[in-house]
């Protein structure tokens, strides 16, 4: 199996397996579509994180106001006493306004937290340093343990307009925000290798051969934006290991310079270009001077 280390830009993503044999016109979606799956996961562990800590979204109409605004337009919300976390809650005011602050117990916010860190392991980008590749089921596993987790801690459910039900329901709207841009669609994606595109029409042996224990960097972007940039000749790490010895050097440099430059050695015995003579004459270590 061939091995893609798919980028985005200039920072690593996952790594990908696939067959030489491979056609680049299911190939690129694919990539798309992990790439996808896995900014998916981190929405849903970054709004689960705000769950687990102030409770359900408040509706649309009563996000950022006030206490005495909500009570002035007369507004309740009709969901809180209908999602109520497992075990009973605790108040923990949303600074944000965002969600009502009846947030799970300490208990069942472990339940989540821990649960959030075992998804964002499976996806992580650290899976690249530790060579394991990513694929969809492991895409699939994140997400059913993050709702796995909602359904042991909201056994009612949550708010049809909570950010959370809308992801796993694939109804979520991010128009107008940065978490847009950052998602690829699978019929725009693009995939380059050293600074070619990978055409749709060709396999993957058309480019690196029938090597398959071959490993390769490409860059998946949407189609339309050009090449991406070119890899470094050298990495990050290796440049900064590279300017770690440099400098040691200038800094071994500089001590052998302070050294040739200190002449006090010039008074040690051994120094002495008539200290033999004098032994032989047996003039050594005269003093002069009175007793």
């Amino acid at each position: 199996m061939v091995r893609l280390h798919v980028k985005r830009g200039g920072e690593s993503q996952f790594l990908l397996e696939a067959p030489g044999s491979a056609r680049l016109a299911e190939l690129a979606p694919l990539a798309a579509r992990i790439h996808n799956g896995r900014l998916k996961v981190q929405r849903l562990c970054s709004e689960m994180e705000e769950l687990a800590e102030h409770g359900i979204s408040l509706p649309y109409n009563m996000q950022g106001l006030t206490e005495e605004q909500i009570k002035e337009l007369k507004l309740k919300d009709e969901w809180a006493e209908k999602c109520v976390p497992s075990g009973g809650s605790i108040f923990r005011k949303d600074e944000m306004g965002r969600r009502n602050g009846f947030a799970p117990n300490e208990k069942m916010q472990q339940v989540i937290k821990k649960t959030i860190e075992e998804s964002k392991a499976l996806i992580s980008k650290k899976q690249v340093q530790a060579n394991v590749c990513v694929n969809m089921e492991m895409v699939k596993d994140a997400l059913e343990q993050l709702r796995g987790a909602v359904m042991i801690v909201y056994p009612m459910g949550l708010p049809p307009h909570d950010p959370i039900r809308m992801e796993f329901e694939d109804k979520e709207d991010l128009s107008g925000t940065h978490a847009g841009t950052e998602v690829i669609k699978e019929s725009e994606a693009q995939l380059w290798w050293a600074g070619k595109q990978l055409e749709e029409t060709k396999l993957l042996s058309d480019y690196v051969g029938k090597n398959e224990k071959t490993t390769i960097i490409v860059k998946i972007q949407k189609k339309g934006q050009g090449a991406p940039g070119r890899e470094p000749v050298i990495s990050h790490e290796e440049q900064k290991e590279m300017m770690l010895y440099y400098y040691r050097k200038q800094e071994e440099l500089k001590k052998l310079e302070e050294e040739e430059d200190d002449d006090s050695f010039l008074n040690a015995e051994w120094a002495d270009n008539h200290a033999l003579k004098r032994q032989f004459h047996g003039v050594k270590d005269i003093k002069w001077g009175p007793r």
